[in-house]
């Protein structure tokens, strides 16, 4: 099975809870501190920005995802939709935009998990994480799927304990929803964008539809229900934070889950916090790795990138040398990454993934069932708004990667016509 199709053993529940659980760990743990620094106690209006600009990329991509049940995503979809360009772009961008998620990720379970130890110490521990994952993920997308489930329950557990700890032994006080002096729309727009880094998990879903039964049933309940339900813990949960911590205290904390519960009177209960972060933080990664492996797949099926790495395992029916890959890949970069900076970076390069996504949404017609055109349109500019609100070192980082990767479609391009001509 050197570059076959691979297994449909995904139901709809394993599907929403890979969507779940790489979204739950990202927000939650990672982007509500950038996010508050930014627009203060508007974070509340920035995350529901963020979920509606996801809600419009959501429905785009499930429809899209119904009708091209095979791996890759937006990069399969702009392909067929757009042409090969676009198709390219919006891969090279998730490939980039979501290695950057694997690394900031790993970084943050090492954050978590060995808050008091030097960089040199969490970097080892970012690395065996990923190491560690990569493992999992080759032996097979179920035994990916029940780790998932394992990682989100508790997870939902400690953020459940977490919200308990602050409503009855904390000390929230609606006051300290004031916003800060001077965050205005610039600042909230900001804010969004570096959310909507929380809410991108729900693509695994679709860049995994040729593992999933019945994906034109299937992927569009399953995108729908797992961003619904991120959208409920967020919102509680920002809430929670923003009322014990306050916008200041929000923004400052590296571990705010953590730092609010130990404010409480349950404050014995920030450890278990902590380990339960660590382990959101490896679902999102488990999941993330899926994602980017199967775009990978994608591309190097169609020659963009290594062909070797369209290999399937015969035994485990998984892309075993694009795994290996972004799992290497992802290990190097923990060891020069920031983790801000990560997060700004993996945004811009969804976004414009989503931008493609939308774009592509607006050319099906209506025999295809297609999503009303508002909706399409509403999302491809709200990707662009939120992608040119990041910081503008995210955005020009970002911009210069992806025209790397256009400079090197168009070479590859004029070497594939010339070894034509020459045959």
């Amino acid at each position: 099975m050197s570059s076959a199709q691979l297994l449909r053993r995904l139901g709809t529940g394993d599907a929403v809870l890979i969507g779940l659980g790489s979204m739950i760990g990202a927000g939650v743990f990672a982007a509500f501190g950038p996010a508050a620094r930014a627009a203060g106690s508007g974070l509340l209006i920035g995350l529901a920005l963020a979920a509606v600009v996801a809600y419009c990329n959501a429905t785009s991509s499930a429809r899209l995802a119904a009708r091209y049940p095979a791996s890759g995503g937006t990069y399969v979809y702009g392909r067929e939709r757009l042409g090969e360009f676009w198709g390219y772009l919006a891969g090279w961008g998730f490939v980039v935009g979501k290695t950057a998620s694997c690394a900031a990720m790993a970084l943050t379970v090492a954050a978590y998990a060995a808050p008091g130890l030097d960089r040199p110490w969490r970097t080892a521990i970012a690395v065996a994480a990923v190491l560690a994952l990569t493992a999992i993920n080759y032996r097979g997308v179920r035994r990916s799927a029940l780790a998932t489930k394992i990682i989100v329950t508790i997870t939902l557990l400690v953020l459940a304990g977490s919200v308990a700890a602050i409503a009855f032994a904390g000390d929230p006080a609606a006051e300290r929803l004031s916003p800060f002096p001077g965050a205005g729309a610039g600042g909230i727009l900001e804010s969004a964008g570096l959310l909507f880094f929380a809410f991108a998990g729900y693509a695994r879903i679709a860049t995994l539809g040729e593992e999933v039964r019945d994906p034109a049933r299937t992927i569009p309940r399953a995108i729908p229900l797992a961003l619904g339900l991120a959208l409920v813990v967020y919102a509680v949960l920002a809430i929670a934070l923003l009322l014990q911590l306050g916008p200041a205290g929000l923004g400052a904390a590296a571990d705010p889950v953590a730092h609010a519960v130990a404010d409480t009177t349950w404050s014995s209960l920030s450890p278990v916090v902590r380990v339960g972060a660590a382990l959101a933080a490896l679902g999102a990664l488990l999941a993330l790795v899926l994602g980017v492996s199967r775009t990978t797949l994608a591309m190097a099926r169609d020659g963009h990138l290594p062909r070797a790495l369209a290999a399937v395992h015969p035994r485990f029916g998984v892309p075993h040398r694009a795994e290996l890959a972004v799992g290497l890949v992802v290990a190097v970069l923990v060891t020069a990454t920031d983790l801000r900076g990560a997060i700004g970076f993996s945004s811009f390069a969804v976004l414009v993934y989503y931008t493609i996504a939308n774009a592509s949404a607006l050319t099906l017609r209506a025999n295809e069932n297609r999503a009303p055109r508002v909706v399409g349109a509403a999302g491809f500019a709200g990707c662009v708004v939120l992608a040119f609100s990041l910081p503008w070192p995210s955005v020009v980082a970002g911009a210069v990667v992806l025209a790397i990767g256009a400079g090197a479609y168009r070479v590859q391009r004029v070497l594939s016509k010339r070894d034509s001509a020459s045959s």
